[in-house]
């Protein structure tokens, strides 16, 4: 299993299969499954949060009365 780790020194590419210890060979195969779990938890949150972010903006946007008018806005209309 090949790894490309991105970092500020560039990209570096690792062959997992070659790492002769086994013990590390197992934890650097436990430690890829984790992070791949990690990233597609992350992407279904960003997805998630997308949607509710477009669900409540639809229903505050029909929602006229729930409408707050800035003070500044008020003081305008006011002296007019």
């Amino acid at each position: 299993m090949i790894i490309t780790i991105k970092n500020e020194e560039g990209e570096i590419s690792y062959d997992v299969n070659n790492i002769k210890d086994e013990v590390k060979q197992g934890e650097a195969r436990v430690i890829i499954q984790k992070v791949g779990t990690l990233e597609v938890i992350t992407e279904a949150l960003s997805f998630t949060v997308a949607t509710h972010r477009a669900n409540l903006e639809k229903l505050l946007g029909d929602s006229e009365e729930a409408k707050i008018i800035p003070e500044e806005a008020e003081e305008e209309d006011s002296k007019e």
